[in-house]
């Protein structure tokens, strides 16, 4: 079946015709190692990496072999199974923060439930979250996440229809990066704040020097519960995740996207004093959250996920992912300068993103000042020069090959001497 054809039959049974995540117009069928292919069977480059969790590409064959053997053993259970158990392990070692772990099913779950333990652990109910910081699809979570207007900070603007308005007086804005004005509403509402939750890379703006350090240090003096979102950053920017990158430890984190090997699970993850809300027995009914997910832990999940976490664990894996990336970075600074197109690239290496703007990008306002109608025309050409990526993220991986690499290059230069050609 031809893809427009799938389009028509998308379009009747879901809403805008899609899943909510990318855009209506490709259908993917297939997926092997750094390559995709849609309906039509046109063949792509994958920077898209399904949003993240892709790492090693599509397919590993260590990947798929743990999992045909776990289909034989069972799917999932609601209960306890030997892969969860050791994948929390795993993530206990691995993240500076986790004494214990709680799995979920998406990255947006292990958010909520993270800002509920915080609210439960210091029985304060405000949180802190930075314009344009994504952590799901929760009430709080899309307050001034890609807010069209501008208001003062630490006013909440609503990113979505049926958030009751009462959501809005329990959530603090503030500028990523900058830490006078952060500082200024946590003193000011210091004895309110349960949690201030950050991207430790906000999407992808990287901390300035020091500014992690100063959210650990105002959230200790505050008794204040830090929550790093590591659903991206986990095990991407290193091993250990942006705590270990960034050199800062915060008191909670979540998880995502790589732990699952490209299946549904997260994670909360953290001091086991705040973990221990979810133990009943230790905190009474009044400080007990509640938490139950059919496929949380499942191990269909856990085995691809541990499979995963080893195969990055191995030596030159993060050189190697850095690589990759450094040599699409260069390609598209040796493309947009050879035409002397303004541009800035920010992010780290494994995953960043670009601007058509002369502006350094320190916050989410600094995001939204490159040129957008260029961006637009930019994205398109990758598109039809057969890159598939996200509009606001180039998602590094392991499955990349020189020839891809090469590729990418001559695509992205194709791509920018378009634009030259429309101006």
């Amino acid at each position: 079946m031809r893809q427009s054809e799938w389009i028509q039959r998308a379009y009747k049974v879901l809403p805008a015709g899609n899943f909510g995540n990318f855009e209506s117009s490709v259908v993917i069928c297939e997926a092997k190692g750094s390559r995709l292919w849609d309906a039509d069977g046109n063949e792509y480059i994958d920077l898209l990496l399904a949003s993240g969790p892709m790492i090693l590409g599509h397919g590993h064959p260590e990947v798929v072999e743990v999992i045909l053997e776990q289909i034989g053993k069972g799917t999932t259970f609601f209960a306890n199974n030997p892969a969860g158990i050791e994948l929390a392990e795993v993530i206990c070692d691995a993240m500076a923060c986790a004494e214990q772990v709680r799995f979920l099913s998406t990255g947006g779950e292990a958010d909520m439930y993270a800002i509920r333990l915080a609210r439960a652990f210091t029985g304060r109910d405000k949180i802190v979250k930075f314009e344009g910081g994504y952590h799901g699809m929760s009430s709080e979570a899309q307050m001034s996440l890609a807010p069209e207007k501008r208001v003062d900070f630490p006013n909440a603007v609503p990113d979505s229809a049926g958030i009751p308005a009462a959501v809005r007086q329990d959530v603090l804005i503030a500028p990523f990066n900058d830490s006078e004005v952060t500082a200024s509403i946590i003193e000011a509402h210091a004895s309110e704040i349960a949690s201030v939750i950050v991207e430790p890379m906000q999407r992808c703006i990287p901390p300035q020097q020091g500014f992690l350090e100063f959210l650990r240090d105002i959230c200790n003096q505050h008794d204040i519960v830090l929550i790093f979102d590591e659903v991206v950053t986990g095990f991407r920017l290193a091993y250990g995740g942006g705590q270990e990158y960034y050199g800062v430890v915060p008191d909670l984190c979540t998880l995502g996207k790589l732990i699952g090997g490209g299946f549904p699970l997260s994670a909360v993850a953290g001091r086991a004093d705040i973990m221990s809300h979810f133990d009943k027995a230790k905190v009474g009914s009044d400080g007990f959250l509640m938490q139950v997910g059919t496929l949380s832990g499942n191990p269909m999940a856990s085995v691809a996920g541990l499979k995963t976490l080893e195969i990055m664990r191995r030596p030159g894996q993060y050189e190697k992912l850095r690589q990759n990336g450094s040599a699409i970075q260069q390609h598209i600074h040796q493309s947009l300068n050879e035409f002397e197109i303004g541009h800035q690239i920010f992010g780290e290496m494994s995953q960043f993103d670009l601007i058509f703007a002369d502006q350094i990008v320190n916050d989410y306002r600094d995001s939204q000042s490159g040129d957008a109608t260029i961006m637009t025309r930019f994205l398109r050409e990758l598109r039809k020069n057969r890159i598939l990526k996200s509009p606001t993220k180039y998602y590094i991986s392991l499955a990349l090959t020189e020839e891809d690499l090469s590729q990418i290059g001559e695509a992205i230069r194709q791509s920018v001497k378009a634009l030259v050609e429309v101006v």
